[in-house]
């Protein structure tokens, strides 16, 4: 089970690459209580500023539960801390349905290295979040057979 989990995020952040090249930022939320994406959830990305946060941009998640293009698309990813964070609570109670956490706030630190960073989460009761830049399908022969292998970095 946890190797179909990683496996499954592992795919989640390939597929959302893929759609959202041009922007270096993407969110996901899928709700692990019905296995479904989660529409209409809130999201805002901060940026840190001095000792408070500047808000950036929100939005709401989409029919797959994906925001593509969360970072302004007038201004160049800079070096920093950022703060995402996901108004679960609205979303449950749109939902009639209760959450432990009224909002979920990721905090991560964008040092550039990657062009493209992927937050994904997967509430209700508990957080998985992992960071995902890219993923490549290689090709290796080995013994004389060709093997696909993933590899991420």
């Amino acid at each position: 089970m946890i190797k179909s989990l990683a496996t499954g995020m592992l795919l989640l952040g390939c597929s959302t690459l893929a759609l959202a090249a041009d922007n270096p930022l993407s969110v996901h939320v899928l709700n692990l209580q019905d296995g479904l994406p989660s529409a209409g959830v809130q999201v805002t990305l901060e940026r840190q500023s001095g000792s408070g946060w500047q808000v950036l941009n929100s939005g709401t998640t989409n029919a797959q539960g994906r925001i593509t293009a969360l970072y302004p698309t007038e201004q160049a990813l800079e070096k920093g801390v950022y703060r995402v964070t996901f108004k679960t609570g609205d979303w449950f109670a749109q939902q009639k349905a209760t959450s432990f956490f009224p909002e979920i706030p990721v905090i991560f630190n964008v040092d550039a290295a990657v062009p493209h960073y992927h937050i994904p989460l997967m509430p209700p009761y508990r957080t998985i979040t992992f960071r995902c830049c890219s993923v490549r399908m290689a090709f290796r022969p080995i013994g004389g057979t060709e093997v696909r292998q993933l590899i991420s970095f």
